[in-house]
């Protein structure tokens, strides 16, 4: 045992060097590289960063005896909801402004914490919005282009035909690497991006379909948008993310995960449903499909930065909110990082909901609306997904039998 002990002690002090190496002497070598490329980005972002008032928060005035009533009948109904077992935040807003916040149990329950503001918590598959979000806005400012083959940035790509609108949209026929990766990589030990790369080089998983033919959802696609920015950009995804996305927006509470790293102290604690701590495996370190962090007020500042196109124009906005696959019949579709219904009691509707560990996420937007509503959680509990038709229907007077919202964090198709 003390043999053991030491060895995994030498092989972490090891790593530790190694990513002190690469800290110290290889990311500043290219950073000097390419500072010229990564100066042209931060011009273009000014542009951003300007408008960062267009993603200030205000608060419905809840003075009236409406807005009252109103939030009696959340509280109400999240009452009732934490006593089966919720814990986490939620966010209802509406034309800009905040209709309803509030923050039940512990974001760490070892040390006692309490969900508040600033409680960060991890995503899930709603980070994959925010992912193409980073791609859409390359795409806008000419870094790159969607129509584009995957080959035409990694040449050792082994699907010749896949591009990056496919893979953005879900329609490349890659198979999901959580299904197939670990007949090559051991459980234990913590896979990156461009493992997972070398992993699809290097065994070239058969394809589903042919590419362009259908929809799949699969997280292999999201995690090589991920390596396709970092070519790009000459920047890792955690930085680019930061600097070009997230601090330009005022996201003061949103990073990637690096499994690798202390834990901020904010940071909500994956529970699983018993309370028994959900622990990290082999794919957090994979980033892309999942591994944002955020908070409901840092969400509700990047929904506003959408409405007012802080970061993408109404064109590009218009393309990522269209429906891509209509082999199967109904309103039901994937655009380009969002799922969407486009004819829900007769309006369009963007959505992303998540599950990751103990992670529950809800991320809804009725566009004709303006109306949001943002649930996360760190204790697992499928009935989240089912909270945004009772709070719809609570806000909006509306029966709620009438509507068919996703109810699930990770549907298949």
């Amino acid at each position: 045992m003390q043999k053991k002990t030491k060895k995994i002690i030498n092989t972490v002090t090891f790593s530790a060097i190694i990513y002190l190496v690469f800290l110290l002497i290889v990311k500043p070598t290219l950073a000097l590289e390419h500072a010229e490329e990564i100066e042209v980005l931060e011009d273009d972002i000014e542009n951003t960063r300007v408008k960062e008032n267009a993603t200030m928060l205000t608060f419905v005035d809840t003075n009236s005896r409406e807005a009252r009533e109103l939030i009696k009948s959340l509280d109400s109904f999240y009452a009732s909801e934490v006593r089966n077992g919720f814990n986490g935040a939620v966010l209802v807003g509406h034309q800009g402004k905040v209709l309803y916040e509030r923050y039940f149990g512990m974001a760490n329950r070892a040390r006692k914490i309490p969900w508040q503001e600033n409680t960060t918590s991890q995503l899930a598959s709603t980070s994959k919005p925010f992912t193409a979000t980073a791609i859409m806005w390359l795409h806008q400012s000419g870094y790159l282009d969607i129509k584009n083959k995957v080959t035409y940035y990694i040449p050792e790509f082994p699907y010749e035909n896949v591009t990056i609108e496919m893979l953005l949209n879900h329609r490349s026929g890659i198979q999901d690497y959580l299904k197939w990766a670990t007949r090559f990589w051991p459980r234990s030990k913590n896979m990156t991006n461009d493992d997972l790369l070398d992993l699809i080089i290097k065994h070239k998983p058969a394809l589903a379909f042919p590419s362009g033919t259908r929809f799949q959802y699969s997280n292999t696609n999201y995690a090589l948008l991920a390596t396709i920015i970092e070519v790009v950009v000459h920047l890792p995804y955690p930085d680019f993310m930061k600097e070009f996305i997230f601090e330009p927006l005022g996201l003061e509470n949103t990073f990637v995960y690096n499994p690798l790293v202390p834990k901020p102290h904010n940071m909500a604690i994956s529970y699983k449903a018993n309370w028994q701590i959900d622990p990290d495996m082999y794919a957090d370190g994979i980033y892309g499909d999942k591994g944002i962090f955020s908070s409901v007020e840092d969400l509700y500042k990047w929904d506003r930065s959408l409405y007012n196109n802080v970061l993408l124009n109404p064109k590009t906005t218009e393309i990522c909110y269209k429906g891509y696959s209509y082999e199967r019949p109904g309103s039901r579709n994937y655009g380009l990082g969002w799922r969407m219904d486009e004819d829900l009691d007769g309006q369009k509707v963007v959505y992303h909901n998540g599950w990751w560990h103990g992670n529950n996420t809800v991320f809804y937007r009725f566009i004709e609306e303006d109306f949001t509503i943002i649930v996360l959680g760190n204790r697992y509990n499928s009935k989240i997904y089912h909270q945004t038709k009772k709070v719809y229907s609570i806000v909006q007077n509306h029966n709620e039998n009438n509507l068919n919202f996703e109810t699930t964090g990770s549907p298949s198709n």
